[in-house]
């Protein structure tokens, strides 16, 4: 499906009542000052407050009265309609995915704005978003604060010569290798890192693949070609475990103690995890 689909009517005026059936997108909406009213919370976990609420954002969404939509992703039309929103934004995919819900949406007259997190990059999603609800100022000014926030930081560190490796590294049990186009990577890029994906000749072994090419954990040492790994997802846990597991034991990275943690909530990159991922990696390179 294309980038974004409305059910809203053309020509409705610029919404003043936000929802948000989706807490991956939440935060991009909060960066561009929406007028964001509820959000639906997830699963509490490690990645969340007590609510449910991401933690990169949660504090924010507080701070301006962000309610609970409904929680642990359970869809509730009535908590939706309770709202009384005139704009819904749902995702076309995942585990927060409004779609199976369209029919109520509908029936109701909820406008909705679907998007498909899976595919874009959180800077595209905070432009078409601003185009659909009349935020293209406030969606162009949060880009630019976190361009210019990554090129200040980028100015104050030191990366290392060689190359390094983002590794995702016993997530729910899979081992992985990010991409040169991964928002992880193109960070790391922009912040003066040279990243090395996975070597060709391993090619062969990747089981599946997005942004992250996935191997199985006895292929991981030959597959990671960086001098140093970046770790997703990763607290300074993570890190130790990754240092004690034998099969990576001959890694200059892991001799060498080259093995960082980009944090918990660099799993999906948006303007809040974003910063807490650069400032993850500057407290290692300053």
């Amino acid at each position: 499906m294309s980038l974004f689909a409305t059910l809203a009517a053309a020509g409705e005026p610029k919404p003043a009542r936000i929802v948000s059936t989706t807490p991956s997108v939440t935060g991009i909406l909060l960066a561009m000052d929406a007028p964001l009213v509820a959000s639906a919370a997830t699963t509490p976990s490690r990645l969340t407050d007590a609510k449910g609420f991401f933690s990169q954002w949660a504090k924010v969404a507080d701070q301006r009265g962000v309610e609970v939509l409904y929680r642990n992703l359970r869809f509730d039309i009535e908590a939706v309609i309770a709202q009384d929103p005139d704009l819904l934004v749902a995702s076309a995919t995942g585990a927060d995915s409004a779609a199976p819900y369209r029919a109520e949406l509908e029936a109701q007259g909820v406008p909705t704005l679907v998007v498909d997190y899976s595919k874009h990059s959180w800077q595209e999603l905070a432009t078409e978003l601003g185009r659909h609800t009349g935020l293209e100022r406030q969606a162009q000014a949060a880009i630019q604060r976190f361009d210019a926030y990554t090129a200040e930081v980028a100015a104050a560190i030191a990366p290392p010569q060689g190359p390094v490796s983002v590794v995702g590294y016993n997530i729910a049990g899979s081992y992985s290798i990010g991409r040169q186009a991964s928002p992880q990577a193109r960070l790391l890029e922009a912040l003066g890192f040279q990243v090395a994906e996975l070597p060709e000749a391993l090619a062969g072994k990747v089981t599946r693949a997005s942004d992250f090419q996935f191997i199985s954990r006895e292929n991981l040492p030959a597959a990671i070609a960086g001098d140093s790994v970046f770790l997703l997802g990763a607290s300074d846990d993570d890190v130790q475990a990754f240092l004690a597991d034998p099969v990576l034991a001959n890694l200059s990275a892991v001799r060498e103690k080259r093995v960082y943690a980009l944090g918990p909530s660099s799993f999906r990159i948006d303007y809040y995890s974003g910063r807490q991922m650069i400032d993850n990696v500057a407290r290692h390179f300053r």
